[in-house]
């Protein structure tokens, strides 16, 4: 079974807009799982233009799937991420001025500083996935510092089914979570992910696809069919019928 994480990002940034408390990141959270959602994800950046370092204690209090939180493991990210002690950590490679996640990691050219990540989130009993490109020599060297997950990066993928035009690509992905599996490293997948493309993607990884993550996208669809409605359609493209 394929786990949908709803990232509340985007909902943080709405709440922010007004500087109050509406609307209530921790209630919106524990709802989704009440609509089905199947994790909590969040991606606090060096800005706090969204998800706030101190929204993590409370969300990790409140969510009773699982938690997991994105970012680049500077010190700060770091400091915050053992504190709270999420089921998850993502390794995401972004730059302090990103607008989003719109790459991956080189693990050969950060193995060490990856390794040492990887091993102090293992020593508090954190689970570890890194943000990359379906290359097989990087998922190979992915399997080198330790981590448990990959999350594939899917922005090219949706790209692609924008044109129209991928199969080729689909194969990549497919038969990067593959080798991933092969490697003993489970699979996740995020961004760019929404109801025109999940489903074939789901498909072409099933059974190597342990969870998506997805934000923007359900947020957005949320504001036409609301966010119940909008989860049980994500959770739809993930199962087999």
């Amino acid at each position: 079974m394929t786990r949908l994480s709803v990232n509340i990002n985007k909902v943080a940034l709405i709440r922010n807009a007004r500087g109050s408390n509406f609307p209530n990141l921790i209630t919106f959270a524990s709802d989704c799982e009440d609509y089905g959602a199947q994790g909590i994800t969040v991606h606090p950046r060096p800005d706090q233009r969204h998800i706030r370092y101190d929204d993590l204690q409370p969300l990790k209090e409140i969510v009773t799937t699982e938690f997991n939180i994105e970012g680049n493991p500077i010190p700060k990210f770091m400091e915050y991420v053992l504190s709270v002690r999420p089921h998850q950590v993502t390794l995401v490679p972004d730059a302090p001025d990103a607008l989003t996640s719109d790459n991956g990691w080189n693990p050969r050219e950060n193995m060490q500083f990856l390794r040492d990540r990887i091993s102090t989130f293992h020593e508090a009993g954190i689970r570890t996935s890194i943000f990359i490109d379906p290359d097989p020599d990087r998922i190979r060297a992915a399997a080198d510092t330790g981590t448990d997950r990959i999350e594939l990066y899917t922005g090219p993928y949706a790209e692609a089914v924008q044109k129209n035009s991928y199969s080729s690509i689909l194969k990549k992905y497919a038969e990067a979570a593959q080798l991933a599996n092969e490697l003993g490293m489970e699979v996740n997948a995020g961004h760019d992910l929404n109801l025109k493309n999940l489903k074939v993607f789901y498909q072409a990884l099933h059974p190597y696809l342990a969870e998506v993550s997805i934000g923007q996208a359900l947020v957005v669809d949320a504001l036409y069919y609301g966010i119940e409605n909008a989860i049980k359609m994500y959770l739809i493209q993930l199962s087999e019928h």
